[in-house]
């Protein structure tokens, strides 16, 4: 008695699992556009930036231009102090006239050098005087003009020395290169500025807010698909109801790696996107949101994303075909151990799949995906037009449902709020 109660009981536990219903939203299949988007995050900035550095050292005595302010190409931005540089430019032109003076009386010594030489000659020539006075007075004419020539190097060399005395002063005086706003001020009246060919010590940032770009880092496994001229669309977030047009402009070789040699290594590479439209107020820095089209698909099989889930190809082929589970197990103790582990490597492996509703029954079905979109992936295999999948809830499709589970459909959300708004 006791035997066909737990029967029962038995009986009566796997009925209730084998019945039971799960609540789920559906969709149909359908076909239509399909836009593939590569989407990164980053910052808003000028497509032209120029940043402003002293190339001289010295004291700033005074700065005539404070950040937000616009600017003219051209317009005095900072003034060095110039006493060391005017100081430099006074001995300079001493030097020059110095070594001017010392090169007129080289040229009077050659002059007078070589005017000797030729009396000599002619005397020789006469028989008035002898070969070593001639070649003496050749030998004093060489010399002469081997300091005349020196004395020219060092005038040469005292105006090149005035010239670089004269544009070091120059830039005690840094002008603005192009029209735009002061976006960014480092230095302060009274500060050093480290001027230096090797070593940048930027005083402030002239920027063009008329040209904007948004700079965002792709994952190494989108970038592939990103090509120059591709369209985006552009979020900024203070500015979240709107959306602007963007064009890539510059796709970066080299990639840039955050937690290198870690688990968490993450490789990117930078693209810059040119902002097509005018935005007032926008500021460089501002954070960014890029959706950049790749691929634009006019008539595919679609389904939305979150229809797909995945299960193993064990799981799968049990589902459908559970006559051969038994088999299949007797058929794997009898091969070899590699050909069996690489058999059951292959059945752990994870396919893509939907559930197809049919008679109230939710069935199984591996696909082929193809180009994802904003909301819709395409299909390649598996589905036909107008077929009903599930779509929803994300537990229930993605650890609950099982091949010939029975569903009842339940309105989507989206449905449920556009009732409710009417």
């Amino acid at each position: 008695m006791v035997i066909l109660v737990v029967a029962a009981l038995v009986i009566v536990n796997l009925k209730q699992s084998a019945g039971k219903t799960f609540k789920v939203q559906t969709e149909k299949v359908t076909r239509g556009k399909l836009v593939h988007l590569v989407s990164g995050t980053g910052r808003i900035q000028p497509e032209v930036a120029v940043r402003i550095s002293a190339h001289v050292r010295g004291k700033i005595i005074k700065l005539h231009a404070i950040e937000g302010e616009k600017v003219k190409k051209g317009k005095l931005l900072v003034e060095l102090d110039r006493t060391r540089y005017e100081a430099a430019v006074v001995q300079a032109k001493a030097s020059l006239s110095s070594a001017r003076a010392t090169a007129r009386q080289q040229k009077a010594n050659l002059d007078q050098a070589l005017s000797e030489q030729k009396r000599t000659q002619k005397l020789f020539e006469q028989g008035l005087s002898s070969q070593e006075v001639l070649e003496n007075s050749k030998t004093k004419s060489e010399v002469a003009r081997a300091r005349y020539e020196a004395s020219q190097d060092q005038v040469t060399q005292s105006q090149a020395y005035l010239d670089q005395a004269d544009d070091d002063l120059e830039k005690t005086r840094i002008h603005s290169p192009i029209d735009g706003v002061v976006t960014q001020l480092n230095k302060e009246e009274g500060e050093m500025a480290l001027g230096s060919e090797f070593q940048e010590d930027v005083i402030m940032v002239v920027s063009d807010l008329s040209d904007m770009e948004a700079v965002v880092e792709v994952d190494e496994n989108d970038v592939v698909n990103v090509a120059i001229g591709d369209s985006a669309r552009i979020r900024v977030d203070a500015f979240p109801d709107t959306v602007f047009i963007g064009k890539v402009t510059e796709i970066a070789h080299s990639a840039k790696t955050k937690g290198l040699g870690t688990q968490e290594e993450v490789i990117n590479f930078e693209v810059k996107v040119a902002v097509l439209e005018d935005i007032k107020n926008i500021r460089p820095g501002m954070s960014a949101n890029v959706d950049i089209v790749t691929d634009v698909l006019d008539d595919v099989l679609k389904i939305p994303i979150q229809a797909v889930t995945v299960r193993t190809n064990k799981e799968i082929d049990n589902a459908l075909h559970p006559k051969r589970k038994r088999g299949k197990a007797m058929s794997d103790s009898s091969n070899d151990v590699s050909a069996s582990a690489a058999k059951k490597s292959k059945r752990d492996e994870f396919q893509q799949v939907v559930f197809v509703v049919e008679d109230g029954a939710a069935k199984i079905r591996r696909i082929k995906t193809g180009i994802i979109g904003e909301t819709d992936i395409e299909v390649l295999r598996g589905l036909d037009e107008g077929e009903t999948i599930v779509t929803g809830s994300y537990r229930v499709l993605s650890k609950e449902l099982k091949h010939n589970a029975h569903v009842k459909i339940e309105k989507s959300r989206k449905f449920q709020s556009r009732n409710e708004s009417e």
